[in-house]
């Protein structure tokens, strides 16, 4: 039984216990999911076919999640853990790549009952009894100077903390891909060069993913739906802010088309219309463009999930991955195939919803 899946099987996972599915060669087995624990992230922001995540996060029997906004992930957990944001609390930031390293400081005091990450799991564990174990004794300032120290660096931590970042060495040089490679040095192939044909995968017999890069095509569909980064915000991050909620119509995500596909289907700017396909459907305001082209609509990732009326669509707010297909890119990778989709789009002409995503939980009487 393995110890990980792919990103992309989060929902398979917890409908499909015990059941097989294949990934880089080998064949898995999906074990059976009591307890779901999400810290950090946001999985009814980034999956395909929400509908289905929703019918998923109903199978284990607990969903614990650390939110410190009532994201559509928080609204899908039986316990909800509120937590500090970056702004909240003391951390090291760096990335792959990075030039320097960040001294995060807290700017402000953690907000009502929010609590740091690491509290919640060192009282965790010390009712579990593993408190000691955990911690190894040091609070949240002795673990970001122990962990600083171990690192090869010149000036002290406090110096460091006074200043609030690091260059890093070596990280201000252009970066060449393939510099080793250029250099003389093999790939890790068989051949040691770059290979258009692989023998490794061409025996995998995957008829979706054969030895060689190909090209299958699609069905034919009214609208193939592009959903790439919105400008408005990070993913979906505060999208219950100013600046992304002055970009909606009627408090829906904007939806680019055509003006040709718009007027053959007696749809004009502004208009509220139901995107939708065999997966699911969703509300969006239109703006006609003429960069998309015929046959292309436009609408960004990120609108918080809105389920509240199922009767007018999976999501009255906007978000794409009510339509997109829950499958894996291939057998051999299983990555994501969230960016596009296969649509119709029709006026909507009833009573508009009110979109509920931003709204807070009921407070206990």
């Amino acid at each position: 039984m393995p110890d990980f899946i792919p990103c992309a099987l989060v929902a398979d996972l917890l409908l499909r216990p015990g059941e097989q599915f294949d990934y880089d060669g080998r064949r898995h087995t999906f074990p059976p999911i009591e307890l779901v624990y999400w810290a950090g992230g946001n999985p009814f922001h980034h999956h395909q076919d929400l509908g289905r995540l929703r019918r998923a996060f109903q199978r284990p029997r607990t969903v614990v999640v650390h939110e410190p906004y009532w994201t559509a992930t928080a609204r899908h957990a039986d316990v909800v853990l509120p937590v500090t944001t970056p702004l909240e609390r003391d951390d090291l930031g760096v990335g792959r790549g990075d030039t320097h390293l960040i001294a995060m400081q807290a700017a402000d005091a953690p907000y009502a009952e929010a609590r740091d990450d690491y509290a919640i799991f060192t009282d965790l564990a010390a009712r579990l009894g593993y408190g000691d174990a955990f911690t190894e004794g040091r609070t949240v300032p002795e673990w970001l100077r122990h962990l600083y120290e171990s690192w090869p660096h010149g000036p002290t931590f406090d110096e460091f903390w006074a200043l609030g970042e690091l260059e890093l060495p070596g990280r201000r040089e252009d970066t060449v891909l393939f510099a080793d490679f250029r250099a003389g040095r093999p790939l890790d192939t068989p051949s040691g060069r770059i290979e258009l044909w692989s023998d490794t995968v061409a025996g995998f017999g995957y008829d979706d993913c054969p030895g060689v890069p190909t090209y299958f095509r699609p069905e034919p569909a009214p609208i193939v739906l592009i959903c790439n980064q919105p400008p408005t915000r990070l993913h979906s991050q505060l999208d219950m802010g100013a600046v992304s909620r002055d970009s909606k119509v009627h408090g829906r995500e904007p939806l680019r088309m055509n003006p040709f596909d718009a007027a053959a289907r007696g749809i004009r700017a502004g208009d509220v219309v139901r995107v939708h396909n065999e997966i699911g459907s969703l509300l969006a305001g239109v703006v006609l463009s003429d960069d998309c082209m015929p046959g292309v609509a436009q609408l960004a990732t990120g609108a918080w999930f809105d389920p509240s009326a199922p009767d007018v669509a999976t999501c009255v707010h906007g978000n794409p991955n009510a339509l997109t297909a829950d499958a894996g890119t291939s057998r051999l990778s299983q990555g994501c195939t969230g960016q596009q989709a296969r649509v119709e789009i029709s006026p909507f002409t009833g009573p508009l919803p009110p979109v509920r995503a931003y709204e807070p939980p009921l407070e206990n009487p």
